[in-house]
């Protein structure tokens, strides 16, 4: 990318999703949404375009892009869905996780299925008694032969129950970081049953459950690396989940946006249309210059760690802060803009509203976000 511009081939990826958004994903949402329907097969069209291992090698099935390349999908995709495009972007994480520090064998044995979303993958580190504290968690894993036997359980699990593998953090060792590996649990390993389905606020067209864990057999042979590296792993997986879900959120404010400006066009009180009123058009005016500011940023990190840049971490942890917060104050504008029909769920922006506002607390919360870009200012 030059210093203010996409290049040809990143502005046909963002085109290429955003189309894919309008005929897919955006004319089926809000009934995805209320039937809580997740759709297996329209991800797995999406993946057929190549969005199932965005930045998967493409020895596997990946098509081998950038994170901005990444970012600009996810983005674009969202417009349509922010749930759908959320999903997608964490099956993208955990798969990442696989290829970045999986053998050759295990890459070659799941990377190819799911790239092509015919598996899919779920990203297990929150614990229903560890969510920030991410090290304290207490799912173990003993070594027993050529298995570990794992116990405890894992909270807030995107995709649950339709997962096919999941990429699990656990206790091998002692207290804190180093005593975290990773396992790939298959979906069907005996000893592994699920919660209900969770109720939620927004994020209806994915489940999310309870991943528990009873003396669940695992070979030996489906660990990520040596022992000791799963904390590592997860928090690299992070940074890129990070620049994800603000692009999500950046997706969502922009289709409110765009819808509110046509309902504004189209709606008129005290005798003109409400875009002819000079205080509403300022506010339209800071929405877009708020969100422009955003996608400027969030594209400048995912630069950033595409290039290895060595406050990537931080970076990366800054525009997912300022992203979700943006997008989600963005779209909570569009339902005021609305009036009482921005209240109402035919017409789509409280649904925005609901699904984006979790984005300020996954993949670490946004307060999570200010802990690490001051531990980068203070050097602690």
């Amino acid at each position: 990318m030059s210093l203010f511009t996409l290049p040809e081939d990143q502005v046909a990826i963002r085109d290429t999703a955003r189309a894919f958004a309008d005929e897919k994903l955006a004319p089926h949402a809000l009934r995805w949404d209320e039937e809580k329907h997740f759709p297996v097969d329209v991800m797995r069209e999406a993946a057929a375009l190549g969005m199932g291992g965005v930045y998967i090698k493409d020895d596997v099935g990946g098509s081998g892009l950038t994170r901005l390349d990444a970012a600009l999908i996810f983005e674009a995709l969202a417009t349509g869905c922010p749930t759908v495009s959320a999903f997608i972007s964490i099956h993208n994480m955990a798969s990442w996780m696989i290829d970045a520090y999986g053998s050759d064998a295990q890459r070659r044995r799941w990377l190819p299925d799911l790239c092509a979303m015919n598996l899919l993958a779920s990203y297990c580190l929150t614990e229903p008694g560890s969510g920030s504290d991410a090290a304290a968690l207490r799912t173990t894993a003993r070594r027993d032969g050529d298995d570990y036997v794992l116990d405890g359980a894992k909270q807030f699990i995107s995709g649950a129950g339709a997962g096919d593998l999941y990429v699990v953090m656990v206790r091998t060792g002692g207290e804190g970081p180093a005593g975290i590996s990773t396992l790939v649990v298959p979906g069907d390993a005996p000893g592994l049953s699920l919660g209900p389905n969770e109720r939620k606020m927004g994020w209806n067209a994915q489940p999310t459950r309870q991943v528990i864990f009873d003396g669940c057999r695992v070979p030996a042979a489906n660990r990520l690396g040596p022992e000791g590296i799963g904390f590592k792993i997860a928090m690299a997986g992070l940074d890129g989940g990070r620049l994800n879900i603000g692009a999500c959120s950046l997706g969502g404010a922009q289709a409110a946006l765009e819808r509110t400006l046509l309902y504004m066009r189209d709606r008129k009180a005290f005798g003109q249309r409400l875009d002819a009123f000079q205080a509403l058009q300022f506010r339209l005016a800071d929405m877009a210059t708020e969100l422009e500011a955003a996608r400027t940023f969030l594209y400048s990190a995912a630069a950033a760690y595409d290039r290895g840049d060595v406050r990537a971490t931080q970076l990366c942890a800054m525009a997912k802060r300022f992203a979700t917060d943006v997008g989600f104050d963005v779209a909570n504008q569009a339902l005021q803009l609305h009036g009482g029909y921005g209240y109402l769920s035919e017409y789509g922006i409280e649904k925005i509203v609901r699904d984006l506002r979790v984005h300020q607390i996954l993949e670490g919360t946004n307060e999570i976000m200010r802990v690490i870009i001051a531990r980068g200012l203070v050097g602690r």
